[in-house]
């Protein structure tokens, strides 16, 4: 390869699966089984991938929501290959064509320097607690307002979810949801939605996210419901924004362990997003 003229293009979608899931994967990030197939969704022309002579080398996805908003993830350098501004050639591309745009990520705390002198600031940060199932839960009969989200539920859910995230996603919620292996669950009050959770196998156990919920009290049933069907032992994971502490509360009163933290950043004005009734976030890979 020395000497070989670095090609920067959009994966194709099986590449989505071999280079950033697969990549994402050996670095401990834990992906959902089947999450390439929303992120496609999303944007089919949001996933890069630098290349020496057919071999990748680096990648990033830069997914674009409308109107005005991306958010960028799969940030990965092949080890050998780091430290030599490959990476960097495809981050200042992908910039470049989201231009004009409030661009979001979370990245580790490590890279929070690197990515303050690209222009980005911090709006919060991020906690990964890690749960186990110890036996089957309790679930909550129908009748008392908890629905499963099926096609019925379906345009609640996206008009919950527009002012919690800063741009309309319905068909990424629409992909993530019928992810296989993937439950969601609703609450209501008559007619009234006031919160809603997902859950979707990973590598290694669960992750739930999004869990939206107007007060601690429906987030609590959210997380009861979304762990109950899980086998005894289960490992899973949920993304709590530290700038809510009734999910902070959420987390120790389940037992969470901590694991990891990120930091969400905004190059542009940050979105004004409730953040007191955001209790999991949906992904930090696409925000």
């Amino acid at each position: 390869m020395n000497g070989a003229t670095p090609i920067i293009r959009n994966l194709t979608q099986e590449e989505i699966h071999t280079i950033p899931i697969a990549w994402a994967s050996a670095e401990g990030w834990n992906p959902g089984l089947t999450d390439h197939a929303s992120f496609l969704a999303a944007d089919p022309a949001g996933f890069w991938g630098l290349f020496l002579d057919d071999e990748p080398v680096a990648c990033l996805s830069a997914v674009r929501y409308e109107p005005g908003f991306a958010f960028l993830g799969f940030y990965i350098v092949r080890p050998e290959y780091r430290g030599q501004r490959f990476g960097r050639m495809l981050w200042d591309y992908a910039l470049q064509s989201l231009q004009g745009r409030v661009i979001g990520l979370d990245g580790v705390l490590a890279q929070e320097a690197n990515y303050t002198r690209c222009g980005f600031r911090r709006a919060y940060r991020s906690i990964r607690f890690e749960g186990k199932t110890r036996a089957t839960g309790t679930t909550f009969p129908i009748d008392h307002g908890l629905r499963r989200i099926g096609l019925a539920e379906l345009a609640a859910v996206e008009a919950y979810d527009a002012p919690l995230f800063p741009a309309a996603r319905g068909t990424f919620l629409r992909a993530w949801l019928a992810q296989p292996g993937t439950e969601g669950f609703a609450v209501y009050e008559g007619t009234q939605l006031h919160g809603f959770g997902v859950i979707r196998p990973c590598l290694r156990g669960w992750k739930i996210g999004p869990l939206f919920a107007d007060a601690p009290t429906t987030a609590a049933r959210l997380f009861t419901q979304l762990t109950a069907g899980l086998p005894a032992g289960s490992t899973f994971h949920l993304d709590v924004p530290e700038a809510n502490p009734a999910a902070l509360a959420l987390a120790q009163a389940h037992s969470l362990q901590r694991v990891f933290e990120t930091v969400r950043m905004y190059k542009g004005p940050a979105p004004a997003l409730p953040l007191h009734r955001i209790f999991g976030n949906t992904s930090f890979e696409l925000g």
